[in-house]
């Protein structure tokens, strides 16, 4: 990557943002970064700084709320599903370090956006059958790990998942921890050797004061949001065209 004092301003910027929205309401960090970076760097790119300092916030995270080994029991099928999604996506073609057309990534991560935008606007909460959660869990793990590998976006189909399993906010947070922690690790194992780790560990410093100002931060959690999802549908949307 090029010493740009610019451009490390930018990504500096980047990632401060990421962590404050990551402070205030528990997740956005990675789809933030990524969304933000995907202006100006080829997502492989993005990708590659942004495993650090989601992987530093999301194990926090994850290890935060004393519920770990009963959410393991509920989830393990999501987190399964996470790795061979991600692994079957590098196989097929459509991972971010295969080669693949720049224009299709930028454009694959602007549709995940716009997705995720969407869904998060609707403010719906899907509902699980009694039987074959975990079957769909796992199929939600496998479709989430291709579009990582595709995108470095892993909130899709893998949050709506989780928010239909009825958690309450503590145990939710906790259970999107332990997710985006594997998600992540499953991104850096299909980024292969393309990880720019010295300028990754360099974005923890802005992600980490981000991430702190934001948890101070008393700011209105529903309006929070709703801006948060505005601002990734247009992100997406930008991206898209």
């Amino acid at each position: 990557m090029q010493h740009d004092p610019g451009l490390i301003l930018a990504i500096a910027a980047v990632f401060f943002v990421a962590g404050l929205v990551k402070g205030v309401i528990g997740l956005g960090l990675p789809t933030v970064a990524m969304g933000l970076l995907g202006l100006f760097l080829p997502p492989a790119e993005g990708a590659a700084l942004m495993i650090l300092p989601s992987l530093l916030t999301n194990f926090f995270q994850a290890a935060t709320g004393g519920e770990a080994p009963r959410l393991l029991r509920k989830i393990w099928p999501l987190l399964l599903g996470l790795p061979l999604g991600a692994a079957l996506g590098v196989w097929i073609g459509i991972g971010m370090a295969s080669g693949g057309n720049l224009r299709l990534a930028q454009q694959g991560l602007g549709l995940a956006l716009v997705l995720y935008g969407l869904f998060g606007l609707a403010e719906r909460r899907l509902a699980l059958p009694a039987r074959g959660a975990g079957l769909i869990g796992a199929a939600c793990g496998l479709v989430t790990g291709a579009l990582t590998a595709a995108t470095g976006v892993f909130v899709l189909p893998a949050v709506p998942w989780l928010q239909a399993l009825g958690l309450e906010r503590r145990a939710l947070l906790q259970a999107m921890g332990l997710s985006f922690s594997v998600s992540t690790l499953a991104l850096a194992e299909s980024l292969g050797a393309g990880g720019d780790w010295g300028a990754s560990a360099l974005a923890l410093v802005p992600t980490l004061l981000g991430m702190a100002l934001g948890q101070r931060l008393n700011l209105p959690p529903v309006l929070f949001r709703r801006l948060f999802f505005c601002a990734l549908l247009a992100l997406g949307a930008h991206l898209l065209w």
